[in-house]
């Protein structure tokens, strides 16, 4: 299998399938695509040329299918290997985790273009109303869902697609030192958040976008 991602210090529509795919263990290559060029056509003409049928990343390659978009790149990894148990066996689990997935896939727009993913970054920001809104949202679905399936992850003891969804959220709200005791959370949201960051994934993901920051600034 191939993996067609973006820049790992800001890309996280490619961070996310990837987690997705780290975590069903099975062997993959990714091509990474720089996002950051003169002009999005460049882009669009780089990704196209590596096998993207829209020209954006992520895209995943698997023999003769080829997959594009993070979250249908995601449920077709859920259904490819069953075995990993990417959600959750119980359908009231499963439908809450599909929720709150398509949520983050589809909303949140104050917060991605306030805030856009960049590892590098710890400075904190001012948010605007929309933003804050779109923080305190977030904050009382992670609540909710950890009470509800008893954490340590969204949907109970294992990490599931759901979480990957939200791993983007917890680095932005790390990088740009989002308190979440300021937005309606008890403890347990921020607990999580820090426990996402500490999977081996995200930290094997971290550890390439820095390495790939150092190559592209010539640090290495």
């Amino acid at each position: 299998m191939e993996l067609l991602i973006g820049d790992k210090v800001w890309s996280s529509w490619s961070m996310r399938p990837w987690l997705v795919l780290k975590h069903t263990g099975a062997p993959f290559t990714e091509t990474l695509i720089r996002l950051r060029r003169e002009t999005s056509e460049e882009v669009r003409i780089a990704a196209t040329a590596a096998g993207s049928p829209t020209g954006m990343v992520p895209v995943l390659k698997d023999g003769a299918v080829t997959v594009w978009d993070s979250l249908a790149i995601s449920e077709y990894l859920a259904e490819r290997f069953p075995a990993a148990g990417l959600w959750p066996a119980d359908p009231a689990a499963r439908a809450a985790g599909r929720a709150a997935a398509a949520e983050m896939h589809s909303g949140f727009a104050s917060l991605r273009g306030e805030c856009p993913m960049d590892l590098t970054r710890s400075e904190a920001a001012t948010l605007t109303p929309a933003t804050e809104d779109n923080v305190r949202r977030i904050v009382a679905l992670w609540r909710d869902l950890l009470k509800r399936f008893g954490g340590p992850f969204l949907l109970g003891e294992a990490w599931s697609i759901a979480d990957g969804f939200y791993t983007p959220v917890a680095s932005r709200f790390r990088s740009y030192h989002v308190h979440l005791s300021d937005h309606g959370d008890d403890g347990s949201a921020g607990a999580y958040a820090n426990r996402l960051l500490e999977t081996p994934e995200y930290l094997a993901w971290e550890d390439g976008a820095l390495n790939d920051e150092r190559v592209l600034t010539g640090q290495l």
